[in-house]
């Protein structure tokens, strides 16, 4: 077990053969009038990918990233990558933050510093958080596992050790969203002393067993959420079931990787239909480009198949505290009920916008709404020692 510094540093010839595969994109046919029904629109990407060739700047956006201080760790032979920035306050709450897909650690770029140092923004320096953000394995610069069976509940086991065996921390905090949810929630289920507490904008779409008694607000967002997935989780199906196949094209092509992403963000944020309502391009294409740099884009779609196939049901209901925050336009909203079924929630937010990359969104609320739920909690001692 070791931990080292860590720069993000790309070789000049991996960027050169970006541009050229950029310029000899292949582009295909649109319908007249499709906008985004069919999928990603057509004068849209050309309009992304003809801005990565020639106007964006991936150095200016890796010099802002390592601004931040990455480390990489080796655990029992697997690489991750994780930010750990300090807190500014006298009392910091240690916080691991868990991102998703199809965004990667750049989710919490905006958050990192409103929860380091609060006083900065408005808050109290009372508030400050510890802050540890890594790359889920198979995402970004942290390691491809390549066996099978790798779930949300490995991941969870590793955040276990990195943040006690590692960094040192007694207890702590979690949260998370997307795939960072399910890695919270299986770290609160197998490791419920090592936390405080844990906060999610996503509460998880099934729980133990088969309740006969829903409200009717339950029956609505389960049938919501099969209509979803219907019309809008191919995806997901595709990721679940082969995705080596779709990876071949991901791969090879950043103008097919940059649709694959960039429609997500459009339809899964507070964007009203204008994707760069909510990203500019330089943040969408950061996040594309920690993809493409890592070519990682196999193993992190890699984690629904593994899930599909591997993943047990929660075995039992979360007994640590709960603070759950839900952003209006994120993709299914559950009501309160379902997430009591099997989360101990004390704290509930319904936020007056945003989407499903909240710390992307709307860094604001979602740090304050962190700030608020964790803050009963302070007074536990969270460093070994």
């Amino acid at each position: 077990m070791s931990i080292r510094s860590f720069t993000i540093a790309i070789p000049q010839a991996t960027l050169d053969d970006l541009r050229e595969r950029l310029a000899r994109t292949r582009w295909p046919d649109e319908v007249e009038g499709a906008g985004w029904d069919y999928g990603t629109n057509l004068n849209y990407l050309k309009s992304l990918v003809a801005y990565w060739q020639h106007q964006y700047n991936w150095r200016t956006h890796e010099a802002k990233l390592n601004q931040f201080a990455h480390f990489k760790v080796d655990l029992d032979g697997l690489g991750i990558h994780l930010i750990h920035e300090c807190g500014k306050g006298p009392h910091p709450l240690p916080i691991i933050l868990t991102h998703g897909w199809p965004d990667s650690f750049y989710r919490f770029h905006k958050i990192i510093p409103m929860l380091t140092d609060p006083a900065s923004y408005g808050g109290s320096p009372l508030d400050s958080f510890d802050v540890i953000v890594p790359s889920i394995p198979g995402f970004g610069f942290s390691d491809v596992v390549r066996k099978p069976g790798w779930t949300a509940q490995q991941t969870a086991e590793v955040w276990a050790r990195l943040m006690s065996e590692v960094l040192g921390y007694r207890r702590f905090a979690a949260a998370g969203g997307d795939w960072g949810s399910s890695v919270t929630r299986s770290l609160a289920l197998a490791h419920p002393d090592l936390l405080v507490g844990i906060h999610l904008t996503d509460v998880g779409y099934a729980v133990h067993g088969q309740p006969s008694d829903l409200t009717s607000a339950e029956q609505h967002y389960l049938s919501t959420l099969q209509q979803w997935f219907m019309q809008q989780g191919a995806y997901a199906m595709i990721q679940g079931s082969k995705p080596q196949t779709l990876a071949y094209g991901l791969n090879d092509s950043p103008a097919g990787l940059a649709s694959w992403l960039v429609e997500k963000f459009r339809a899964w944020s507070d964007c009203d239909g204008g994707v760069e309502q909510r990203f500019t391009k330089d943040e969408l294409l950061t996040n594309i480009m920690i993809y493409w740099v890592t070519e990682t884009v196999n193993s992190a779609a890699r984690l629904y198949y593994e899930e599909n196939m591997h993943a047990s049901e929660l075995p039992q209901r979360i007994e640590v505290p709960v603070g759950v925050a839900i952003f209006p336009k994120d993709n299914v909203l559950p009501p309160r009920e379902w997430a009591e079924r099997s989360l101990r929630v004390e704290h509930w937010t319904e936020m007056p916008r945003g989407g499903h990359f909240a710390a992307l969104e709307e860094p604001e609320l979602l740090a304050e709404d962190l700030r608020a739920f964790f803050r009963p909690f302070r007074a536990v001692s969270t460093r070994q020692g």
